[in-house]
This record gives structure tokens, C-alpha cells and sequence, in this order.
């Protein structure tokens, strides 16, 4: 009889093309998925996966045999899973979640409130959002779930959304050429703060470019969180999501004001990948998130 583990090994290195990417994925040491796949080339007879710069490339058995293996495993898991619970008050268990420095700011109190409450013991890990990454994160199984708007997302991951998100104008609260309303002279006249947009956060810049505008940038940045600080002692202007832009206002010498143009409405989802054995508990873990985040 076949270990089932290590029909598990063979589907995580084939998905990861990686013997360490499955070893994370899996929870187990480099060598334990190297002893695996050793096992398997002697049982099944073929070199299984050849490495070159690209990583673990399969062999032609291994692509036939992963469909296989890949729904067998599946169904097995799923059946399991149905049998089992997740005792979240007694589990040490490490969820891993990929947060933008926004959702960081604004979405991580929320979350770590509820999760203490219900889940006392258990680890929670953020991970930096890497846009150009994220597919492969949540294929892989390296992180449990992202919170983030939808342009970082490809369309196969599951979703639920979480809020719509427009955005606004962060300034000074005694700026001294803007008011209550911001005209479209004014914020064109004006000099700017950008964040980067590898933050995803690009809407903006493209309905300006889709208009024939250009701002005055004045400094760019890598992350949300320095803004209180620099708007509040400066005259420059930042263009950010609204629920972040009044916390900042609440906490700084900072005030909100409308943007003098539209800019098409964000939508903060949460996204997941289910991978097999350990569904249970990601199941638990979206749950919670969104319960933590209801009514936001």
C-alpha cells in the first residue's frame, strides 16, 4: 500500500516546483520531502521532476500522473475534513494573512480583537501584500488568505467582498488655499504625495491619465502609514481610501475633502485558495475575518 503522504509530497512539489516550497507548504523539513520523493522515484520507477533554473520541472509520468493523484488526494482530504473539527480555543495553529500597509493600518485592529477572543492561542503572521506574488502565495499555500482590492487578484482565487471603497483628499487641516470644497484647479495647482503603486492603489493616476492630467508630485513614498505626519506639516495633498483618510484625520492635524473628479470605486475582498487537508481550519479562518470585519 501507497503512503498517502507521500502522494501529497508529489502533488505540493509539482504545484510549488520547489522541494523547499513544499516543505513549507507542508510543515515538514527540507529532507523529509527529499527522503519522500526519493521513495517515489524508487516505487514508481522514474525521475519524477528534473531541477534546472526554473525549479522542479516534471517528467511526462509525473504530468499524467498528477491529475490523478491531484483528485484522489482531494477527495480523500475533502472526506476527512467532513469528520473532522478545528477546535479554535485549543489550537496553536499559524494562520498566515497578506495585508496591504492600508489594510494593515485599518483592517489588522479588527481582526486581532476578534481572534483574541475566539482563538487565544492561535498565531497570526502577516505577510506584506507582493502584488506580482500574490497568485503564487495563495496556489501554493503560502499564505491562508489575502485582504485586498481586486486588481491584485486573478479571477480563479474564491472571493467574498468585503466593502466597497471610494477615494478622498487628505490636507492639512489649516491649509491655507483649500476649504471645505476642492475644485479641480485647486488639486491640479496644488502639490501631491503619491504612494507607490505597488501598493495597488493606482486608480487615480489612471483616471487622471485617462483625462489628459498630470499632478505635481512632490514626493513619493512606499507606504501609507508615514502620510499623518507628512501632510500635517505640510501643504502637500495625498489622494487615499476614504475609511483609512478618516482615521488619519481623527488621530492628526489633518482634515477629509471630496475629490473634485470620479474615480471608480474600489472593492476590498477577501481571497483564498482551498488546498486539501487542512481545509477546516482556513475555512474557520476566512469566517472569522470576515466576521471580525462585518459592518465596515
Amino acid at each position: 500500500m501507497v503512503d498517502l503522504n507521500l502522494i501529497r509530497v508529489f502533488v505540493t512539489i509539482f504545484e510549488t516546483r520547489s522541494v523547499s516550497g513544499a516543505a513549507e507548504r507542508l510543515h515538514i523539513t527540507q529532507p523529509s520531502v527529499s527522503y519522500a520523493l526519493s521513495r517515489l522515484r524508487q516505487l514508481l520507477g522514474d525521475t519524477l521532476f528534473k531541477r534546472n533554473r526554473d525549479g522542479m520541472q516534471p517528467t511526462f509520468l509525473a504530468t499524467q500522473l498528477y491529475t490523478v493523484f491531484r483528485f484522489s488526494l482531494s477527495e480523500i482530504e475533502r472526506a476527512i475534513a467532513h469528520t473532522s473539527q478545528f477546535d479554535p480555543l485549543q489550537s496553536t495553529r499559524c494562520f498566515r494573512l497578506a495585508l496591504s500597509d492600508l489594510g494593515e493600518i485599518y483592517l489588522l485592529p479588527y481582526i486581532l480583537k476578534l481572534m483574541q477572543k475566539v482563538a487565544p492561542q492561535v498565531e497570526l503572521e502577516v505577510i506584506q501584500v507582493e502584488v506580482a506574488r500574490l497568485d503564487e502565495w495563495l496556489n501554493t499555500g503560502k499564505i491562508d488568505a489575502a485582504i485586498c482590492n481586486r486588481s491584485y487578484i486573478p479571477v480563479q482565487a474564491q472571493s467574498d467582498l468585503i466593502f466597497n471603497e471610494h477615494y478622498v483628499c487628505l490636507v492639512r487641516e489649516d491649509h491655507p488655499r483649500i476649504g471645505e470644497h476642492l475644485t479641480l484647479e485647486q488639486y491640479m495647482g496644488e502639490k501631491h504625495v503619491v504612494v507607490s503603486a505597488a501598493t495597488g492603489h493606482h486608480f487615480v493616476e489612471d483616471r487622471l491619465h485617462e483625462a489628459g492630467l498630470e499632478r505635481k508630485i512632490s514626493l513619493r513614498v512606499p507606504h501609507f502609514s508615514v502620510l499623518p505626519g507628512v501632510v500635517s506639516n505640510s501643504d502637500l495633498l495625498v489622494t487615499l481610501p476614504s475609511r483609512t483618510a478618516q482615521l488619519f484625520a481623527s488621530n492628526s492635524c489633518t482634515r477629509v475633502v471630496e475629490l473634485p473628479f470620479n474615480v471608480p470605486e474600489i472593492e476590498v475582498s477577501l481571497y483564498w485558495q482551498e488546498h486539501g487537508g487542512d481545509s477546516t481550519a482556513q475555512r474557520w479562518f476566512c469566517s472569522t475575518l470576515k466576521a471580525a470585519l462585518a459592518g465596515l
